[in-house]
């Protein structure tokens, strides 16, 4: 399998997709790097694992659309035509296609296979550390969201709604990531991830007064 090939046609078609602030290319290749350093650790299959890596954002549905949990099906579905076109092993489609189904935060699918798991990860861990928090407010600002709610910053006299401000996109989702890891390797990267926005948060309490 040519793996240098792939990425040569996967660059191509993400770069001529585009995707949102925190969905670019750069992020697609973090992920790669991430499932890559996760699939040596834990023994999945780099054929089922890379494809699925570079693919799993490679149907774009907007954060704030109604559509959003559907985004990893019509995903899956694209990149299995589009690997077929290339010649891509068939036997191989289908857990390329559940893993990119399952990575999903929104779609709120169990992966089944190590492969899954592996690609979850990977994804997950770029929402966390130094990564995850510049996508955070890089994103909010580009949806108009404030960095937080002026009356009450950390939720703690109402439910956090991350549609309201990028803090609460962390008390809503980034802090509770650590817990969905499916691997040892992402469990103990996306702890240290995870005391990286603690320290941010708790810094920011700080400067807030």
């Amino acid at each position: 399998m040519d793996f240098a090939e792939l990425e040569r046609r996967c660059r191509d078609k993400l770069a001529a997709a585009g995707g949102d602030a925190a969905h670019d290319l750069e992020h697609v290749r973090r992920v790669v790097r991430n499932a890559r350093a996760l699939a040596a650790t834990e023994g999945a299959k780099l054929e089922v694992v890379l494809p699925a890596a570079w693919l799993h954002d490679c149907v774009s549905v907007p954060k704030d659309s109604p559509g959003r949990a559907q985004a990893s099906r019509l995903a899956a579905a694209r990149a299995a035509d589009w690997l077929r076109d290339w010649g891509w092993p068939e036997t191989t489609l289908p857990e390329i296609a559940h893993a990119i189904e399952a990575h999903s935060f929104s779609a709120g699918l169990t992966p089944r296979t190590l492969e899954a798991k592996v690609v979850q990860d990977a994804d997950r861990l770029d929402a966390l550390g130094a990564t995850g928090l510049a996508r955070c407010l890089m994103l909010g600002g580009a949806m108009g969201r404030p960095l937080y709610v002026a009356d009450d910053p950390f939720g703690e006299r109402r439910a956090p709604d991350d549609r309201a401000a990028c803090v609460d996109h962390f008390l809503t989702k980034l802090l509770k990531l650590e817990g969905t890891m499916q691997t040892a390797a992402g469990r103990a990267e996306a702890r240290q991830r995870t005391a990286y926005l603690q320290g941010f948060l708790a810094e920011l309490r700080r400067e807030l007064g």
